[in-house]
Order: structure tokens, then C-alpha cells, then sequence
């Protein structure tokens, strides 16, 4: 498979992931986090999927689309590791929804980088919420569920917070 090939499934399993969600999380008070803003697709998407929630992004640097940038108030700007617990102090264990999409091409540092963020995720996560995350994250009171229908498995993983 092509890199470009490769994006196109993974952001075809995101997309189908979320709006396999979407009737549970409306069920679910809370807001929204995007851990990750890239160039902004996914956030674009929360909000036509939940119009007039509270969507919350944390990014490094913003390169997103103008059209794509949350405003200032609920975007959480700097390396994850400090900003998620910036947002666990300010809001605590609300989040409906927390999607992940973090990771570079090296596998190994995906890995490390999923054994803090998983833990770290978990103080923000309300319990009922769901996470999507495009690595496993093991966290003891998330339980995985099974991939939507089409979407491959592996591919994004799926884990309601009790």
C-alpha cells in the first residue's frame, strides 16, 4: 500500500469511526477534545457532526486552514505532555469525547509516547465517555470496542470509559 494510499484509509476509518460515535457520545454531556489539529480536517468535522458543542484542540504549532483554528479560548497550544494536564486542571474528567490522532513515522516512539498518553487521556475522559485514538492506549477503565462495520481492523481503536 502507498503512503498516500495508507492516509486516505486511515482518514476514511477516522471519519467512519466518528460517525459510528456520534449517536453515543450525543447521549454523553461534555465536551469535545481533538488532541491534535494537524491541518484541521478532524476538527472541521466534530463540528458539523456537533454543532454547538464545546470542541476542545490541543496542538503544538498551528498550521491549520484559517477556517479550521479554534478560537483562542479553546485551543490548548504547546507539547501534549504539558497541556493535557494544563486542561486536566482546568477541566477535569468531563470530555464526552476525546479523539487522538498523535504519532510521527517512528513506531517505536509511538509506542512510548502511547504508554503516558493513555494514563494522561484518562484524567479528562468522563466516565461514560468514549476515546478514538489512531494507536492502542492501555488504560485499566477503558474498554475496547469492536471496530464499526468496514472499518479495518487495527486500523483506529474504539474504547468506552466506565
Amino acid at each position: 500500500m502507498s503512503r498516500l494510499d495508507s492516509f486516505i484509509a486511515r482518514m476514511q476509518a477516522q471519519r467512519d469511526c466518528l460517525n459510528f460515535l456520534k449517536p453515543a457520545i450525543d447521549a454523553v454531556p461534555g465536551p469535545i477534545l481533538e488532541v491534535g489539529l494537524g491541518n484541521g480536517r478532524t476538527y472541521d468535522h466534530l463540528r458539523e457532526l456537533f454543532p454547538g458543542r464545546a470542541i476542545f484542540v490541543f496542538e503544538r504549532k498551528v498550521a491549520a486552514h484559517p477556517d479550521c483554528v479554534p478560537p483562542d479560548d479553546r485551543l490548548f497550544l504547546g507539547d501534549a505532555d504539558r497541556t493535557i494536564d494544563e486542561a486536566a486542571r482546568k477541566l477535569g474528567a468531563t470530555a464526552a469525547l476525546i479523539h487522538t490522532d498523535l504519532g510521527t513515522g517512528d513506531h517505536e516512539a509511538n509506542v512510548a509516547m502511547g504508554k503516558w498518553l493513555g494514563p494522561a487521556l484518562d484524567r479528562l475522559a468522563a466516565s461514560g465517555g468514549y476515546v478514538l485514538a489512531n494507536q492502542a492506549l492501555d488504560v485499566a477503565r477503558w474498554q475496547r470496542l469492536p471496530d464499526p462495520p468496514g472499518v479495518p481492523a487495527d486500523r483506529y481503536f474504539l474504547y468506552r470509559v466506565s
